[in-house]
């Protein structure tokens, strides 16, 4: 296992973690959260060995392998199959070994044959390819070069070579940014039955929910374990804070109590050896330390002047770049005060449909009718890339605001983003990149647009931010188009969604979990389309109808029986289900009676609480079951 013990970490002269002690078990799937700027990534870096501790003892086993995604710029001609098979180095280095061996050692040979057997020669390609099209690449792009992939399918290949190498631990930084939906939930799948033990930092909640089973979280300089999910842990954190404040209201009011009998007896004599021991214990309490309520961000985007509606139309529209169009025929209308999320996979055009609104790309064909008064707020992914870095707040937003505009308006709008003191008059250089976001952004709202268009704002920003985010967008009035890969901020601030796929965008009638099943459709009903193609040429052409019509029939009996087993357990596990979330519900109620956190209900409350966590994570995995049960039977009837 992993094991800190009295552990300091010190950036500069920044303490992260003070005297702080935690473990991780071997299989572990451990989240790591907090806020930007509590340490997360030092803590990386001192796992992988990159700093030292300032004090006490990180103990990592010897024997296990460590892989991490490398963020190096990728050059060279290599093609990306290539490129993920070198992650797994100790296969290359026995290949480099038989290749370097004569052919007249046969015992040599020999030996490496068998090893490179043992560590998967023979199926590395196959590995690779899985891999490469879990995160989205086609077959045409696997033989690509891998300098002639974007910075964000340099990721996605970085992240493949991390997977293919064998490991004990895995450490992943922030492993859904650049990733398109079916890439995540792929990613999910591969982590949950990922033998080792994973240690991932992620401002993603639904996907911390997926794939991790235990969280550390940074609190006031110290990593805090708690069991279960990011769910859970909020849950556990908000009872540990109450708990907290029971025990300081309880000491200040024994506090108060001994104060006063030491004010009122210590000059008289016969209560004097009282009063001295009254001090001792005043003296010896343990002050617990306040729960400072961490400043969360509260943005707030100012609302637009005027909402004409519609807001613009397409019609007919072709986008794209020179003389190639990526998206076709569109026909679509955007109403005044609509809120659309914007779905698609990586590479489909969603990006490109967004820079063609905003008019930084020019329309190939068809109509674009903006109305009179539509006034557009754009947010790129490569907006951070645009900032001044060694400006500061004030003076980024001095730069485009009104000069006869007053400085203490620009601080008080500022403020509204989270930036306020010194810290409008600091260089933005030392800045976060969720810091850097917020400024962005600020500077996009800034003239009041009525229509946010957003390409994937949640990128670097923490969890608090992502919240103050969503609820920021969901207070505005003005009209949202957002491509956006964070399902929770999807699925609180869009109302609708439009569909990027096929080479055009159409309506999407559905929510998230109707497009997640969208592609496991689509997807089977490729596999299906290719298992047909082969089969075809594949036919015997002799065969009659006759013979056809049984072996038809006798594939509906086989499918039949293959299916009962798996359809009596799927009713099985979907009452259980039911009967847990019932029993989940009735908890939860006893949870939210203040009288459960009294002293008289304590053992009550102890043994509740086990019982919900308990329930908890047996129905996580009653329905990871039932999810692997209608896969098996989707496989059956495919």
């Amino acid at each position: 296992m992993i094991r800190a013990s009295g552990l300091t970490l010190r950036r500069g002269t920044k303490v992260l973690l003070d005297n702080t002690e935690f473990v991780v078990h071997p299989g572990e799937r451990v989240g790591i959260v907090g806020k930007n700027g509590a340490g997360k990534s030092s803590l990386f870096a001192l796992l992988l060995g990159e700093i030292d501790q300032d004090a006490g003892e990180l103990d990592i086993p010897q024997a296990w392998r460590l892989s991490h995604v490398k963020q190096d710029t990728l050059v060279g001609a290599q093609s990306a199959r290539e490129f993920v098979i070198d992650g797994d180095t100790h296969l290359r280095h026995l290949q480099a070994q038989r290749a370097a061996t004569s052919d007249e050692d046969g015992q040599r040979i020999a030996e490496l044959e068998s090893e490179l057997t043992e560590a998967g020669h023979w199926t590395a390609n196959s590995r690779a390819e899985q891999l490469l099209a879990g995160l989205g690449f086609t077959p045409t792009q696997w033989e690509q070069s891998i300098e002639s992939f974007s910075g964000g399918w340099q990721v996605r290949l970085a992240l493949a070579r991390a997977l293919m190498k064998p490991s004990d631990l895995l450490l992943l930084d922030e492993p859904t940014n650049h990733l398109d939906l079916d890439a995540m939930l792929w990613l999910e799948k591969w982590l949950q039955h990922y033998p080792g033990t994973v240690i991932l930092i992620s401002h993603d909640t639904e996907f911390l929910n997926a794939v991790a089973r235990t969280i550390l979280n940074f609190e006031a300089q110290k990593l805090i374990r708690y069991k279960g999910d990011y769910d859970s842990f909020l849950t556990q954190k908000a009872e540990r804070i109450r708990q907290q404040q029971v025990a300081i209201d309880r000491q200040a009011r024994e506090t108060q109590r001994l104060q006063s009998f030491i004010d009122r007896f210590k000059a008289k004599a016969t209560k004097a050896k009282q009063a001295q021991s009254r001090v001792k214990a005043l003296a010896r309490m343990q002050v617990l330390a306040p729960i400072k309520a961490e400043h969360s961000i509260d943005i707030k985007i100012p609302n637009p002047l005027n909402m004409p509606d519609p807001l613009m139309v397409m019609d007919k529209f072709s986008v794209g770049y020179g003389d190639k169009a990526i998206l076709k025929n569109i026909t679509l209308m955007l109403r005044g005060g609509g809120r659309i999320g914007v779905l698609g996979v990586n590479g489909a055009g969603k990006s490109t449909l967004i820079k063609t609104i905003a008019q930084e790309l020019q329309p190939l064909s068809g109509e674009f009718r903006p109305s009179k008064g539509l006034s557009i707020g754009y947010f790129a992914q490569h907006q951070l890339d645009m900032l001044d870095m060694q400006a500061t707040p004030l003076m980024h937003l001095q730069r485009i605001a009104d000069p006869n505009i007053r400085e203490q308006e620009l601080r008080n709008y500022l403020g509204m983003f989270g930036f306020s003191g010194d810290v409008v008059n600091s260089p933005i250089t030392p800045f976060s990149g969720g810091e850097k976001a917020r400024l962005a952004l600020s500077l996009v709202v800034w003239q009041k647009p009525n229509l946010l268009l957003l390409d994937e704002p949640s990128n670097h920003l923490d969890v608090e931010t992502r919240e103050a985010l969503a609820t920021a967008l969901a207070e505005f009035e003005g009209s949202v188009l957002m491509v956006s890969h964070d399902r929770h901020l999807l699925r609180t601030t869009v109302d609708s969604f439009w569909i990027v796929a096929d080479g055009t965008v159409a309506e999407f009638d559905g929510d998230l979990e109707d497009y997640q099943q969208w592609l496991a459709n689509r997807q089977q009903q490729q596999k299906r389309d290719e298992r047909d193609e082969r089969s075809q040429q594949q036919s015997d052409n002799s065969i009659n109808r006759k013979e056809q019509k049984r072996f038809e029939a006798e594939e509906r009996q086989r499918k039949a029986a293959l299916r009962k087993p798996l359809e009596k357990r799927l009713a099985v596990v979907e009452a259980q289900v039911e009967k847990n979330q019932m029993r989940i519900a009735e908890i939860d109620g006893f949870i939210a009676d203040e009288s459960f956190y009294s002293d008289e209900r304590r053992d009550e409350r102890v043994k509740l609480l086990e019982e919900h966590g308990t329930l908890t994570r047996e129905t996580q995995s009653l329905e990871e079951e039932w999810m692997t049960l209608l896969e098996q039977i989707e496989e059956i009837n495919g």
